[in-house]
């Protein structure tokens, strides 16, 4: 198996357009992720959360993520959906994704069989990586 990595990602006002679906769909198609989990929810205003089918979430009649519906590993438990839920702002929706990185599998076997051992890993936001070259654009 690849690395195995889950990004939560928050739709402020339940604007969710949809329009990010047709790449990850490329991604499994192509073979670069698989996806294990994919759950939304919705925060209301009130505070209580309800899950979201995987159906059309934008509006516009087709089926968006119909090509995942079923996408559970057993990964996601109550207590992930509770904890995403803590951090959302009322009135916003949010999808959980797991997905494994499949074309790092065959990388991390071999390692795994020369007896390497992951001991470290991270990822830099989006956010920081840009506010950084900004700023070292401004410096220049």
């Amino acid at each position: 198996m690849g690395p195995i990595d889950y990004i939560v990602v928050e739709f402020p006002g339940n604007r969710m357009t949809g329009e990010a679906m047709p790449l990850l769909v490329d991604l499994v198609d192509r073979g670069i992720v698989r996806i294990l989990d994919l759950i939304f929810v919705r925060k209301e205003e009130d505070g209580s959360v309800t899950g979201l089918q995987i159906a059309d979430l934008t509006g516009d009649g087709q089926l968006d993520l119909a090509v995942f519906e079923g996408a559970s590993s057993g990964l996601l438990g109550q207590d992930d959906i509770d904890e995403v839920s803590a951090v959302l702002e009322p009135g916003s929706s949010a999808g959980i994704l797991v997905y494994e990185n499949t074309w790092a599998a065959p990388f991390a076997t071999a390692l795994r069989r020369s007896g390497g051992q992951l001991v470290a890993g991270g990822r830099i936001p989006v956010q920081a990586l840009l506010a950084s070259l900004e700023a070292a654009e401004a410096a220049s």
